[in-house]
């Protein structure tokens, strides 16, 4: 896998200066804290839509850490600024604190042979967790990056959140020069790549009637039935990867009822922005043909009629291997003794910022994960600092550390003042 040599140097020499493998070390000695700060966190219902209390946590958490102007803005994103030594680049280093669980759900952490088994535990209390490690080990060591580092939390990641927290942290702020996420997983994989998804509610509605008695009327399962027949049989490329899934449906009312409205809800995703409009416009045509049919069929002129609402728009992002802030994430893995991996492309607050042109890599944060987003989610945390290891040989690369270290990350910044 290609490396570029000058940032290859740059990553070893800060691995190798003393208060940075001081804070590698401290990375380590805190493994068992930041579990146990892990289960506190996963232990605060925050599903989507409804993070602000495990968000007040958070804000807390970081002011106690020293982290200064900490705002929790309009929507619930959770900000502050660890200063650096000036003129240097801005970075994000963020988790998000929303989970696909809803309000109820048992999230009390459980111990089994040596995993933390609870619902959210991974995706993404491991995040949230790694990010104040993170700071930890910087206080630690009395470390002082030469740009600034924006760290915080988003909400609004999972599902029908849409990414709304990421998205209005980059409406609001133009600051930002990079971008790191944290997500569970395996410290060697490097996700650069952002896929694409529009979500769309469709509700077909009718008069309804008695099956038997009302039978001609036109039917609004039956008109759903056929957008889903239809949408099943669409073909889509595999490179780049495109794909559909009708994900929920509902309606009706007993067996022996004309139904009066049948709903479903549709995930379109792509690599390709491309692509993903062009499955897009094909499928929005065959919701409105399935009302067209079904009442030509039965005869009638409109008695179905059809609503679709976009729910989620999720952007799709690229940008080259070749991008420093990948090349710096590669150089941190391989100076830890592990061989890089660039993941294949996936949905993470990163899409935003690399669909507007912000370089942006989302990062594991050590540990094995497993179970992810069900009820039998688990976190194993051994040898897990790891991730946060990687992360901060990133952070550092990027922000400039020491004399002889500048950053790796461009200044955007004056760019966007200038045009």
């Amino acid at each position: 896998m290609n490396m570029k040599p000058e940032i290859v140097e740059t990553v070893k020499s800060i691995a190798t200066d003393e208060k940075v493998k001081e804070a590698l070390a401290f990375l380590e000695a805190d493994n068992d804290a930041t579990t146990n700060e892990q289960i506190e966190l996963t232990g605060i219902e925050a599903p989507t839509f409804e993070e602000w209390t495990r968000g007040k946590v958070y804000q807390e958490k970081l002011r106690s850490l020293g982290i200064e102007d900490i705002q929790v803005d309009e929507v619930g994103n959770v900000f502050g600024i660890r200063k650096g030594a000036g003129n240097g680049p801005s970075l994000v280093l963020c988790a998000h604190l929303d989970t696909v669980f809803p309000a109820g759900t048992d999230v009390q952490a459980k111990w089994v042979d040596g995993k933390v088994y609870a619902p959210g535990i991974s995706d993404d209390g491991r995040g949230l967790a790694v990010v104040l490690t993170i700071l930890r080990a910087l206080n630690h060591a009395g470390i002082e990056t030469k740009g600034d580092l924006i760290v915080g939390a988003t909400v609004g990641e999972e599902g029908l959140g849409d990414l709304h927290g990421v998205k209005h942290l980059f409406s609001t702020r133009n600051d930002i020069d990079g971008f790191i996420s944290v997500e569970p997983g395996a410290p060697e994989r490097i996700t650069y790549l952002g896929t694409g998804s529009k979500r769309y509610s469709v509700t077909y509605k009718g008069p309804g009637g008695h099956s038997f008695g009302s039978f001609g009327t036109a039917n609004p399962i039956h008109a759903l039935g056929r957008a889903i027949a239809g949408i099943s049989v669409l073909e889509t490329p595999a490179d780049p990867k495109t794909t559909y899934n009708v994900g929920v449906i509902s309606g009706g009312t007993s067996v022996n009822t004309i139904s009066e409205t049948a709903k479903m809800i549709i995930d379109l995703r792509s690599n390709s922005e491309e692509e993903l409009a062009n499955l897009e416009a094909k499928v929005l045509e065959i919701l409105q043909q399935a009302a067209v049919d079904e009442n030509t069929f039965r005869g009638k002129s409109d008695e179905v009629t059809v609503e679709i609402e976009q729910v989620g728009d999720r952007p799709a992002g690229s940008q080259s291997p070749d991008a420093d802030i990948v090349q710096a994430s590669m150089a941190a893995v391989a100076a830890l003794g592990f061989e890089p991996v660039l993941g294949s492309a996936s949905s993470t607050d990163s899409n935003v910022p690399i669909n507007l042109g912000v370089p942006a890599v989302t990062l594991n944060g050590g540990g094995e994960a497993g179970g992810i987003h069900t009820l039998n989610e688990y976190y194993d945390p051994t040898n897990a600092h790891f991730g946060p290891q990687t992360i901060l040989l990133t952070v550092l690369a990027l922000l400039g550390y020491g004399e002889t270290a500048e950053p790796v990350l461009p200044k955007r910044q004056a760019e966007v003042a200038q045009k």
